[in-house]
């Protein structure tokens, strides 16, 4: 696919996305027939977030990343890391007071990491480990991650007002246009730092910006569940987005001692 073409691939799926989820919409009011609220809630938590994956990966030089792993990464990144988070939450948290905060930030992107790191290992002894393919991989199970876990609230909403469609709605509008600020660009951070480490071979600036990258990242996460100022949540993710599009620039931009940014095995 030409490179244009792949920069602005996402705006026709966020196009045809949002027509589909309206088209739902649009028949579940009409109708009054709540078999259409599964498929509004799926839309709804995926739309936006699979439009900004598409966004990243068209930005990522040559596609060195199939659409398969990228739905692997989705796919089981999103289920291991919000079943691991919840049961590791439920355990360890209960009773903790604001200090929660922070242990759900940590819980969290170290749950996300999991189908990213067996990724990894898989690259790694294939001896194909790109510069470039951590952020992406890490958007893409962040985006599992923040897809399933806007259902759940989504779902909570419906039961919790006793099936009013609008707080539903509002739901999926807040968690949905969010979750590229905040899952989705933490976890990419994160694995792009991770993939970095790997192809420098831990060497001790590599090592150093990951463990910086994931305490940034989770204190990130912490202010996040703790703010309730709307101008705080713009600050916060115009931060988060802005610094992963500076890495996303660089991720494309290194150069490393072997062929295509690429680490073979020792």
């Amino acid at each position: 696919m030409p490179t244009t073409m792949r920069k602005w691939a996402w705006l026709p799926v966020l196009a045809i996305g949002l027509g589909l989820y309206f088209l739902v919409q649009s028949t579940l009011i009409d109708t009054g027939n709540i078999n259409y609220v599964p498929s509004m809630i799926l839309l709804g938590a995926v739309v936006v977030p699979l439009a900004f994956l598409t966004f990243v990966a068209g930005r990522t030089g040559e596609w060195r990343i199939g659409p398969s792993l990228l739905a692997i990464a989705a796919l089981f990144g999103g289920v291991v890391g919000t079943v691991t988070a919840g049961r590791l939450e439920f355990d360890t948290l209960r009773g903790l007071g604001t200090t929660s905060l922070i242990g759900i930030g940590l819980i969290e992107e170290s749950c996300k990491l999991i189908v990213p790191v067996l990724i990894l290992v898989w690259q790694w002894r294939r001896g194909t480990v790109h510069v470039g393919d951590g952020l992406l991989i890490g958007v893409a199970a962040g985006m599992g991650f923040a897809a399933l876990e806007t259902m759940g609230y989504a779902f909570t909403a419906l039961l919790a007002s006793q099936g009013n469609i609008g707080d539903v709605e509002e739901t999926l509008f807040l968690r949905g246009l969010t979750s590229p600020a905040a899952h989705m660009a933490w976890t990419g951070l994160i694995c792009g730092a991770l993939w970095a480490a790997v192809a420098a071979r831990w060497s001790l600036a590599a090592t150093v910006r990951l463990v910086v990258t994931f305490v940034l990242a989770v204190a990130l996460h912490a202010l996040w569940d703790g703010v309730t100022g709307r101008a705080t949540y713009v600050l916060l993710a115009a931060v988060s987005l802005s610094w992963l599009l500076v890495e996303l620039h660089r991720s494309n931009t290194l150069t490393w001692d072997t062929p295509s940014g690429r680490v073979r095995r020792p």
